[in-house]
């Protein structure tokens, strides 16, 4: 055996693995496509937001709040700032599922919460313009990471504490042995007793053994927008947000998010949309209009302090799972492989937690972690 674990994949949950695995003492090697962090895949564009109460499902808040704890772990041990806590914002009409849905993990897990009538959010959060009618939810538990310092972190920790990093070096296959794993990459073949797969856009050409769920990849495009006045945007008095995109069609599956101004000029803001499947390896990346010409238009309409022309658009990549819901646990058809994929566009504030996760799957077997419900056996389970 070349290691007791080869991890696949080296970017949000792959960098975390590594990091939690050599923690452990474990014998490790990573392995990348490209020299993380980098523009390819889905950490890029500078910061991503964390929050606790959790609108896609109440399931999730103990596993953010692992994630936070994390998160401090990985900034004492770095020296790097990696989380700034600004509290999270939710936007739309009580009954769009970012708001009903936020409320409802907050009061099940009892998270410090507001809910503001359209006139109050517009007195306190004048970076925004509510319709009559909507109301907007503050949580205190939310904030923002920033995607490559964390990535550069956890593998520099890695490194430090043992582990192999081999990077540049693009995985042709992952496949099952008698005795683990064999994962040929470049021409080159490692054997370990245990693979964690975290690939991101790039899981499903990897022809991983009993993975039976079709994976979706999509482009996402970020953009920023020059402030108007700074001081409404400081992240003292701007929280994180999220936005219900009324008409969306189906309902909850478009809405806007974004930051306080980090570099104090502009405010990153996007609208999850899905225009159909990418390739990773072919897809252009360089922006088009399509890639901001809906979140110009919410710009305009609810962000009066914005100029609604970006000043810079950056695209990147998401994979998406059948239900939106990650994929975190051994393949019941080959436990020997632990995989981490599906993050669907709101992955990556977990990763640190997800990390820790696939240590525990890898070297025990199981994880104490709050993931039951992102069995990587689901989805065949629910064929039977």
């Amino acid at each position: 055996m070349d290691a007791e674990v080869i991890v696949v994949g080296l970017g949000s949950t792959g960098a975390m693995a590594l990091w939690r695995l050599a923690g452990r003492g474990v014998s490790a090697i990573g392995v990348d496509r490209f020299r993380p962090p980098h523009r390819f895949g889905s950490h890029t564009g500078e910061s991503r937001i964390i929050r606790t109460a959790y609108y896609e499902a109440p399931e999730y808040v103990p596993l953010a709040r692992s994630s936070f704890a994390l998160w401090r772990e990985l900034e004492r041990e770095s020296g790097r700032r990696l989380l700034t806590v600004t509290g999270g914002l939710y936007m739309g009409a009580p009954d769009s599922p970012e708001v009903s849905g936020a409320l409802l993990s907050a009061r099940r897990h009892d998270l410090p919460h507001e809910l503001l009538d359209s006139a109050a959010a517009g007195r306190r959060f004048p970076q925004h313009r509510l319709a009559e009618g909507e109301v907007a939810l503050v949580e205190k538990e939310a904030g923002y990471l920033l995607p490559e310092e964390c990535i550069a972190a956890g593998l520099e920790r890695a490194a430090a504490l043992g582990a192999r990093i081999e990077l540049e070096t693009p995985v042709e296959a992952v496949e099952l042995t008698g005795e683990g794993v064999t994962v040929r990459a470049a021409g080159r073949s490692w054997r370990a007793r245990r693979a964690v797969v975290a690939a991101g856009a790039w899981n499903s050409g990897l022809g991983v053994p009993g993975l039976q769920v079709l994976l979706r990849v999509v482009r996402q495009a970020q953009a920023w927008f020059r402030v108007g006045r700074p001081e409404l945007h400081d992240p003292a008095v701007a929280p994180v947000f999220i936005r219900h995109l009324a008409g969306a069609k189906p309902a909850g599956d478009e809405f806007a998010y974004g930051f306080p101004a980090i570099d104090g000029e502009t405010v990153k803001v996007g609208v999850a949309e899905d225009r159909g499947e990418v390739d990773p390896d072919t897809m252009d990346r360089t922006p088009v209009p399509a890639d901001w010409s809906a979140v110009a238009a919410f710009v305009r309409r609810t962000m009066p302090d914005l100029d609604p022309e970006p000043v810079r658009v950056a695209v990147c990549l998401q994979e998406f799972s059948p239900d939106h819901h990650f994929l975190v646990g051994p393949l019941p058809a080959a436990p020997a492989i632990v995989v981490l994929m599906g993050f669907s566009g709101h992955g990556f504030k977990f990763a640190s937690a997800i990390g820790e996760a696939a240590a525990g799957f890898a070297t025990e077997g199981g994880t104490g972690l709050a993931v039951g419900h992102l069995s990587a056996g689901r989805f065949a389970e629910a064929r039977t």
